[in-house]
C-alpha cells in the first residue's frame, strides 16, 4: 500500500509522540472527573484506542457513529446518528474523539446536541484539523496537527474502506481517487 502514497505526512513515531502529548493534557485537565471519552466511528477508532490508553486518569468509554455527508464528499448539513451513546450523559464531562475536523458541520452540530442532553461539558479531541475546509467554526480543545487540504489515509482514515490499517498517515495519490 505504500506505493499508493504520494508522500507520508506523519510517521508512526510522530503519531505516537502526539498521542502521548495529548494524553498528558487530557490527564491534567480531567484528573478526578471521570470523563466519558466517545469515539466517533469509524475513522477515529485507531486514534481512540491509542488516546484512551495515553490518558492516566479514570475514564469511561463509549461510541457514536454520526454523519452529515451521506454518500457524497460534501456535508449536507443534516446530522444523522447511525449509532448513539449507550450511557446517559446528564452531568457528565464528555470528550469527543475524532480523527479529522474538515467542514466542522458534523462536530458543531453533535457538540450542541450533547450539550442539550445535559452534559456538564463537551470537549473535542481531534488528531487533525483542516482549517482551510472549515464552514462552521468549531473549537478543538485538543488538536494534534493542522493539515493542508490533501486526501489523507491511514491510522483509521480511509478511502473506500481501504488504508485504515496503515500505521502512518499518508497522502493518497490523486489518480487513485479522482
Amino acid at each position: 500500500m505504500i506505493n499508493d502514497m504520494e508522500s507520508i505526512m506523519f510517521t508512526k513515531e510522530q503519531l505516537a509522540d502526539k498521542v502521548a502529548e495529548l494524553g498528558q493534557l487530557i490527564t491534567r485537565d480531567y484528573e478526578g472527573k471521570n470523563p466519558l471519552m466517545v469515539a466517533i466511528l469509524k475513522g477515529a477508532v485507531v486514534f481512540y484506542a491509542d488516546i484512551v490508553r495515553a490518558v492516566d486518569t479514570p475514564a469511561e468509554l463509549d461510541f457514536m457513529m454520526v454523519s452529515s455527508y451521506g454518500c457524497g464528499t460534501e456535508s449536507s448539513g443534516q446530522i444523522k446518528i447511525k449509532k448513539d451513546l449507550e450511557q446517559d450523559i446528564k452531568g457528565r464531562h464528555v470528550i469527543l474523539v475524532e480523527d479529522i475536523i474538515d467542514s466542522g458541520i458534523t462536530m458543531h452540530g453533535l457538540m450542541g446536541m450533547l450539550k442539550d442532553r445535559g452534559a456538564a461539558s463537551v470537549k473535542l479531541c481531534a488528531l487533525m484539523s483542516k482549517p482551510s475546509r472549515r464552514k462552521v467554526e468549531v473549537n478543538i480543545d485538543y488538536c494534534g496537527f493542522e493539515v493542508p487540504d490533501e486526501f489523507l489515509v491511514g491510522y483509521g482514515l480511509d478511502y473506500a474502506e481501504k488504508y485504515r490499517n496503515l500505521p502512518y498517515i499518508g497522502v493518497l495519490k490523486r489518480e487513485l481517487y479522482s
